[in-house]
């Protein structure tokens, strides 16, 4: 199988597989799940190549840039295609005994397509090679993650679906006009020939801040962040774990991509610093709002407000180290597998006790010892704990921070990890109240699925793994980095 092949298939499948099961619903979840699978194929197949061929460009149809659509593909993007190859895989796995309770038969029909669609946009936005198509994907994952917020069918889940509706298309304007003034001003959309043809003046620089208001908005860094929790809430846990783990990186990876390979990132010093501080500050304040919450998936939708705060630091540390950037890559990948482990261990323990009250957990970690360890495990990886993934992100970023003099940052970020700690044993500490048979009171809860049980657990010992095998994501991006040696230059 040919590198260009996988790309293709990344794409198509899974939107092929989506029309299917949207006609077919019988053959909805297991078309599903073989799918899922064999973009684990796929995905890995690309890592490969990657990394032993270099970046990889695909012209469809043998039309080449600036007329045609090039597919392409280096050590970020494919790292990206793994995650949702992966992090896709256990969320579909998981579902199915979801779906299975008969409050939640009517949304499942329609989780299978939406997941696929999901994971075709995912994927054609991670080897898109210009900005129009960036665009377009972008749209289509916001389509379909508005249907998965609503899918519950509730007041609360249409209005979170309709916020972030009226949220995401005013960002898709602001981001549409910036790519229109980049067109006008260069006549192409293509990433390599922008960067090479960039100049940093007024119309760019106004291209540049509405392309970031729009990926910011749909980013939901603090303080636009407003749509993420009700959303996040209110969404089918599987849902909210795809919204969390996956599409939440999306709008972070263009503006990733966009901003170190494509604009003078070195100019940008003061916007920058001014990400850096807007991500410093969500860190705290989403935070302090988790602990604060009395529902136990609310606490984790702000943990994310929190989380995503970390990855924009990146735009303020790397002016001075680039140390910065894999650790904020890799944070992303170990956050994606510890969020989504999470949300789902927070949906097996909703689907056993048909509440996910904080208070009403007492006595879980004996009724349900797997979902918590899973959710302990996940934990781990949020508060930046060895030996997770996110330890070695944190760690990084504390380099990067304390090497470049910004100590703020770095008592930020260890602040973060305190109070991420406080949220996280918040919840175990209850689970392990009234364990006592005799004196505490029986409690009617649901038997949970196997399959609800170890397949968070399986994402938390793979956030845990990332740390252990960091070696091989961060050889992985070395293949194109903007900073890389033996890149030629980090422009695609």
């Amino acid at each position: 199988m040919t590198p260009e092949l996988a790309m293709v298939g990344l794409i198509t499948l899974p939107l092929a597989a989506g029309i299917i099961a949207f006609v077919v619903r019988r053959v909805a979840v297991v078309l599903t799940i073989v799918v899922a699978s064999v973009q684990i194929v796929l995905a890995g197949h690309l890592a490969h190549s990657v990394f032993y061929q270099g970046r990889l460009r695909y012209e469809v149809g043998g039309w080449g840039a600036p007329l045609g659509i090039d597919l392409y593909v280096d050590g970020l993007s494919a790292l990206m295609l793994l995650m949702t190859a992966l992090v896709g895989l256990a969320i579909v796995v998981y579902s199915p005994s979801y779906f299975a309770h008969p409050r939640s038969h009517h949304s499942g029909e329609y989780f299978w397509p939406l997941c696929l669609f999901l994971f075709a946009s995912l994927n054609a936005l991670f080897l898109a090679g210009d900005l129009f198509n960036l665009y377009v994907t972008l749209e289509l994952l916001t389509l379909t993650a508005v249907a998965l917020i609503g899918l519950a069918g509730t007041v609360d889940a249409l209005a979170a679906a309709l916020r972030y509706l009226i949220v995401a298309v005013t960002a898709s304007l602001f981001f549409l006009l910036g790519v229109a003034l980049l067109y006008s001003s260069y006549g192409t959309v293509d990433l390599h020939l922008l960067a090479t043809k960039f100049q940093f003046d007024l119309p760019s620089r106004c291209s540049i801040v509405l392309i970031a208001v729009g990926l910011l908005l749909k980013t939901a860094l603090f303080p636009l962040h407003y749509w993420l929790p009700p959303a996040h809430a209110a969404a089918p846990s599987p849902a909210s774990a795809l919204l969390s783990g996956l599409v939440l990186k999306s709008s972070f990876y263009v503006l990733l991509r966009l901003w170190f390979d494509v604009f003078p990132y070195a100019d940008l010093r003061l916007v920058g610093h001014l990400l850096g501080v807007l991500g410093a500050t969500a860190i705290l304040w989403g935070s302090i709002q988790a602990i604060r919450q009395t529902h136990l998936k609310l606490l984790v939708a702000y943990s994310t407000v929190a989380q995503i705060g970390y990855l924009f630091l990146v735009f303020s540390l790397t002016v001075e180290t680039t140390m910065a950037w894999s650790g904020a890559v890799l944070f992303a990948a170990s956050h994606s597998l510890a969020k989504a482990a999470a949300f789902l261990a927070a949906g097996s323990l909703k689907y056993a006790h048909d509440s996910d009250r904080i208070d009403e957990l007492a006595g879980a970690a004996q009724r349900q010892p797997v979902t918590i360890f899973a959710f302990a495990i996940a934990g781990v990886g949020l508060m930046g704990l060895p030996p997770s993934g996110g330890f070695l992100a944190k760690w990084m970023l504390l380099n990067s921070a304390v090497t470049s003099g910004r100590w703020g940052y770095a008592l930020v970020m260890l602040s973060g990890g305190v109070l991420a700690a406080i949220y996280v044993f918040r919840v175990v500490a209850k689970s392990f109240e009234n364990i006592d048979p005799i004196a505490s009171c029986p409690v009617a809860t649901r038997p949970i699925s196997p399959w609800m049980q170890w397949t968070p657990l399986a994402l938390a010992v793979a956030s845990l793994a990332l740390g252990v095998l960091a070696y091989l994501p961060l050889g992985l991006l070395e293949i194109g980095a903007p900073f890389s040696p033996t890149s030629g230059g980090g422009t695609p």
